[in-house]
């Protein structure tokens, strides 16, 4: 129970725009500050590594308190966040409305904010939050197949660990050689059917991790849009959502890719369309990160309103009596992941409940950080912090003993398996898309 309150948790709008935000004597009072709460309460000890650094410094201190922590390493804290909102969400009793007012991810935020602008962010960062620049240099033809080949290769792997610190032995993702957007073709030859709860209608903004590695997941989206006669577009002229580079503190630069999305967007969200994103932390960044950082931008707002995670909408759909129940084929055990930042949301467990409409289906759901986090467990520095996590999800996923393996998360999920493998051998892993598909026969 929060104390003294029993209102929902509420987030207060990001003021970055104002130089106090950047004021590293401010910034490091408030860290203090927050940072006592903590170490009083200790209850997210477990979600991460970030709570277990802040706790073994305050215990190792001269005082055996905050204040005997010396200030600098703070920052140590601070790195080892990568911004799941878990602790907001999910564990921490005094977040707002609680006047003690504890936003712990915007905080970190607001620190790697500081370390950005002040140059302390390396090479190797903005090269992989770059995933925009990144996916159509290595989706090149000629080029697409021999990055492939050198990420699979140990002498590279270990010359990529020693120069740009990405461990070796992390398990990339492989560049597609045909990109999502330049092979899927927008659908309007259904008529529109709109529910109470859902337009009849979408827009795909189909994510960089989509249209530059797994194409596919896109194309079982638009399948199952298809199956259900609704009509869809791409969004066009579609860029980063900006995820990587808010999670870098890059700031500005999450403010450019926002002024290349939203117009669009919200022209589509204005003439009635819902917007599917098939990543979650994409969906979760025009839901909530953009909309705090922009509380006065009527086209964000517009934007957020019209945001849906693809299962979310689908049931909704169902409820609306206008999602087909036509399956085929069976799926067997599932053991499903639910990644964070489709946690955060605040939709409930929306895939789970589309996957158990499906007969012969068996569901079971872990409801924990997998440890990866878009780019922070692939650097060298995090890689065994991101197996430690992992290790819990990793035992309850394999302990079903599933015909699948599946997360919303795909990099989570190539993440999972790669823990499993170290124990024994995984069961094949699909996204939920793909695995309603399959269910579909389509």
């Amino acid at each position: 129970m929060r104390e003294g309150n029993l209102e929902a948790p509420t987030r207060h709008p990001l003021d970055w725009q104002s130089e106090a935000f950047y004021d590293e004597g401010k910034a490091l009072a408030e860290l203090e500050r927050v940072f006592d709460i903590c170490h009083g309460c200790r209850r997210c000890v477990n979600l991460c590594t970030a709570f277990p650094t802040l706790f073994d410094l305050v215990d190792a201190s001269r005082t055996l308190e905050v204040d005997g922590v010396d200030k600098q390493d703070y920052w140590k804290v601070v790195d080892q966040c990568y911004l799941c909102d878990t602790c907001y969400m999910t564990k921490c009793p005094y977040v707002p409305p609680h006047p003690w007012n504890v936003d712990f991810p915007h905080l970190m935020l607001r620190a790697k904010a500081i370390k950005f602008r002040k140059g302390k962010v390396g090479l190797r960062d903005k090269l992989l939050s770059s995933t925009d620049a990144m996916g159509k240099l290595n989706t090149i033809p000629v080029v697409v197949q021999t990055v492939n080949a050198f990420n699979k290769n140990a002498l590279f792997r270990s010359v990529l660990d020693s120069t740009l610190g990405v461990h070796k032995d992390r398990e990339l993702p492989e560049y597609a050689s045909s990109k999502f957007r330049s092979t899927a073709l927008d659908s309007r030859a259904f008529e529109e059917k709109a529910g109470k709860n859902t337009p009849g209608k979408v827009a795909v903004f189909s994510t960089c991790y989509v249209n530059y590695n797994e194409p596919g997941m896109g194309h079982d989206l638009l399948a199952v849009l298809a199956h259900n006669e609704i009509p869809y577009v791409l969004v066009e002229k579609e860029s980063c959502c900006g995820m990587p580079k808010l999670e870098l503190g890059d700031l500005e630069a999450v403010r450019a890719l926002k002024d290349k999305n939203i117009p669009g967007m919200a022209k589509l969200a204005k003439e009635g369309y819902a917007i599917l994103t098939p990543i979650p932390s994409c969906t979760l960044m025009f839901k909530q990160e953009l909309p705090l950082m922009f509380p006065q931008d009527a086209a964000v707002q517009a934007v957020k309103d019209a945001m849906f995670d693809p299962f979310e909408y689908f049931v909704l759909r169902s409820r609306d009596g206008l999602l087909k129940k036509d399956f085929t084929a069976k799926l067997g055990k599932v053991s499903y992941h639910i990644p964070c930042h489709s946690r955060v949301q605040n939709v409930g467990q929306k895939t789970r409940e589309m996957l158990q409409m499906i007969p012969g289906t068996e569901v079971t759901t872990v409801e924990r950080c997998a440890g990866h986090d878009g780019t922070w467990g692939v650097k060298k520095e995090y890689f065994d912090n991101s197996m430690k996590i992992g290790k819990p999800v990793f035992r309850a996923l394999a302990a079903a003993e599933p015909d699948w393996i599946s997360s919303d998360c795909p990099i989570a999920a190539r993440h999972i398996s790669q823990g499993i493998k170290q124990e024994k051998k995984p069961a094949p892993t699909a996204h939920p898309l793909t695995l309603l598909r399959r269910a579909y026969g389509i």
